[in-house]
């Protein structure tokens, strides 16, 4: 148990080892569980839980806590809730704290009676006596049934995984700002980006909240939080980057040549580029530059008539995050034939995107091909230009 202000503490777990999350998202840095018990002149609630392999460092820090009134379940995701029955257990007087929605999920997913439930709406207080909690609905941050919690009288904001970043660390609040902003544009990127029109709302909805402090459910605690709501502002904002999000694969060499030549064909326009190569990238850090991208160009050679099945990961992955990116394009090779244009521009129907003249070429690249990458260039430039993105 870490004292975060005056009868406020964290209770969470640092998962020092966890490298992936749903079987699917990248974890480098490992990612922490945060818990917080909040101690009333009255009452008492834990504001949320940890994941279910996490439940012993949980109850350690719970040991010496008599009473629990309350557990406020903010999210019905399991690395939240999957302990929240085994708290019930240690504390059967507990009610569990949630919105109707998370009320039908937790029920679901962890067969909790109905009569343990206590269901708030948007805006209804908590009082624990001397400390008031004010549940703030926030849907689709990242799930239909997502809130956060304010504590008024120390101006701390609960929000669950808006604000979030996996990071295993012993530190329990910000120290290093350069790191955090990382790993929460990658958090925002892989999770976050395809409700980023939503959150945009929900940001709104914080506005006349006096936030001294985020207290997110993944990553440290932000004790000065005006700079992650700047980034998040930016990140849902409809204003692309002058950036080109280049993910790409090769088999046999044309394609890099090819990927090649626009990379530094954009460079000398005064468009950045960023290059993924598919076969050994992290896919979250495609993830972070499709956050900014204005425009994507997928490169990839001709598998058996169609993309490369890396390409078609990526796209599909474009597809599922619906980034803000305005401009696409394809480039690639083939030895005889196919459809890879037509395969890859029917994975994308979310983006709303104008796709520009792809490039493919038979065999190796010649000059006609590296002219076309240049024109392609060209239309990159003017199109980023004339859309006025962010430098």
């Amino acid at each position: 148990m870490r004292k975060i202000v005056e009868s406020v503490y964290w209770v969470g777990a640092v998962d020092w080892d966890r490298r992936l999350f749903d079987s699917l998202v990248p974890l480098p840095d490992g990612t922490t569980y945060n818990a917080y018990l909040v101690e009333g002149s009255e009452k008492t609630a834990l504001i949320d839980a940890v994941d279910p392999d996490m439940v012993d460092t949980l109850l350690g820090h719970l040991d010496g806590v008599e009473k629990l009134d309350y557990v406020i379940s903010q999210h019905a995701e399991q690395d939240h809730s999957g302990t929240i029955a085994l708290v019930l257990d240690l504390y059967p007087e507990a009610k569990v704290v949630t919105n109707a929605k998370a009320k039908s999920m937790l029920m679901d997913l962890l067969l909790i009676p109905d009569d343990k439930f206590i269901v708030v709406g948007d805006g209804e207080t908590l009082s624990l006596g001397d400390k008031t909690l004010t549940f703030i609905l926030t849907p689709w941050v990242h799930w239909p049934e997502t809130m956060s919690t304010y504590l008024a009288e120390d101006k701390i904001l609960f929000s669950c995984d808006f604000f979030g970043s996996h990071i295993a660390t012993s530190d329990l609040f910000v120290r290093d700002q350069g790191r955090v902003h990382e790993a929460a544009k990658r958090y925002f990127g892989e999770i976050m980006m395809p409700f980023r029109t939503i959150i945009a709302k929900n940001l709104e909805k914080l506005g006349p909240y006096d936030i001294r402090m985020i207290a997110p459910s993944h990553g440290q605690i932000y004790d000065s939080p005006g700079w992650i709501i700047d980034a998040y502002r930016d990140w849902v904002s409809g204003v692309a980057h002058n950036l080109v999000a280049f993910p790409f694969v090769s088999m046999h060499g044309s394609t890099r040549l090819m990927v090649d030549h626009l990379a530094a064909a954009l460079s000398e326009r005064d468009v950045r580029v960023e290059l993924f190569n598919l076969a050994v990238t992290d896919i979250g850090k495609l993830a972070m530059s499709l956050v900014d991208a204005g425009t994507i160009v997928l490169g990839t050679p001709t598998v058996l008539a169609g993309p490369h099945p890396m390409a078609a990961y990526a796209a599909f992955l474009a597809n599922a995050l619906r980034p803000k990116a305005k401009y696409l394009s394809i480039v690639g090779s083939y030895g005889w034939g196919g459809k890879t244009v037509e395969t890859l521009a029917g994975m994308i129907p979310n983006l709303k995107v104008e796709v520009l003249d792809p490039v493919l070429c038979k065999g190796l690249p010649t000059d006609d091909t590296y002219g076309a990458l240049d024109r392609l260039a060209d239309a990159i430039a003017a199109k980023h230009k004339e859309s006025g993105f962010q430098r």
